[in-house]
C-alpha cells in the first residue's frame, strides 16, 4: 500500500563560515509523507537536494534532544513538529546565543558547561548503603518533573537574558539543580543553591516563560527556577 505524500515549502537559514561572510536563506520544495515532520523535510533536502545542509540529529523520537531548532520563530524539535501543522514556508534556523557552527549546529559548548556548573549528579556523604536508597512516592514526586529533562537546550535558548548574556547559567542548568536539591537522598543542595545565588545565577531569571514555552517535554521550567529562588531566599527545600 503507497503512502500519501506531500509537498512543503521550506526556507533554510545556511552558513559556511568557511566560505560565507554571512548566514543567507535557501528555499526549498521537498516531498515528505503527509504526516512527515520537519526532520523528515530537512533529511529531504540533505538526501535529495544538498549534501552539504548540516543539522543534528540522534533518535528521531524526541528522546535525545539533538535536533533542537527554531522553527517559525520557536525553538522545537525538529522530529515532533508535523509540517502540516505549520505555516508555510517553514522557516528553520538555528538556535539562537551559541555560536553557528555550521547551518542549523551550534556550539553547546557554553551550553553544556552552565549545566555541569550546577554538580548534577547525586551528591551523597553516608556510608555505601547495602540496598538502593529508597524513597516514598511522595519524595519522588517532589523533583519528578524537572526529572525530564533531556538537554536539548531550547529552553535556554528561548531565553532573552541568555542572549545576551552568555554567563548566565541558563534555565536548563536550573532545571537539573532542582532535581537534585529537592531529592531527598542527596546531600549536596547547599552547595547548588549557593552557585545559584551567584549574579549570574538563578536571580537572572525575569520570568519571561520563553523557557516553558520552548520545553519539548512540558516541563514548568519557570515554575522550578522561582522555587529555587524561594529556597536560595528562605533556606528552606
Amino acid at each position: 500500500m503507497s503512502t500519501a505524500t506531500a509537498q512543503f515549502d521550506l526556507t533554510v537559514q545556511r552558513f559556511d563560515p568557511s566560505k560565507d561572510e554571512k548566514p543567507y536563506w535557501a528555499d526549498y520544495t521537498v516531498e515528505v509523507e503527509e504526516s512527515g515532520r520537519v526532520l523528515d523535510a530537512l533529511h529531504y533536502i540533505k538526501w535529495y537536494i544538498d549534501g552539504s545542509l548540516a543539522l543534528r540529529r540522534s533518535c528521531a523520537h524526541g528522546i535525545c534532544g539533538s535536533d533542537a531548532m527554531m522553527i517559525n520563530g520557536h525553538n522545537r524539535l525538529a522530529c515532533k513538529v508535523l509540517c502540516r501543522d505549520l505555516d508555510q514556508p517553514i522557516k528553520v534556523e538555528p538556535i539562537q546565543g551559541l555560536k553557528v557552527e555550521k547551518d542549523l549546529i551550534v556550539d553547546m559548548e557554553t551550553f553544556f558547561a552552565g549545566y555541569a556548573a550546577v554538580k548534577p549528579w547525586l551528591i551523597n556523604r553516608s556510608s555505601e548503603p547495602t540496598t538502593e536508597r529508597l524513597q516514598s512516592p511522595e519524595q519522588r514526586e517532589r523533583y519528578d518533573d524537572t526529572t525530564k529533562c533531556i538537554l536539548c537546550a531550547a529552553c535556554t535558548t528561548a531565553c532573552p537574558i541568555f542572549w545576551g548574556d552568555d554567563e548566565y547559567i541558563g534555565p536548563a542548568a536550573i532545571v537539573n539543580a532542582h532535581r537534585f536539591i529537592y531529592d531527598s537522598r542527596d546531600d549536596g543542595a547547599h552547595e547548588r543553591l549557593e552557585i545559584l545565588s551567584s549574579r549570574e545565577g538563578a536571580f537572572r531569571c525575569r520570568t519571561t516563560f520563553n523557557c516553558t514555552d520552548a520545553c519539548p517535554r512540558g516541563i514548568k521550567v519557570t515554575e522550578a527556577i522561582q522555587e529555587v529562588k524561594r529556597s536560595i531566599l528562605y533556606k528552606k527545600l
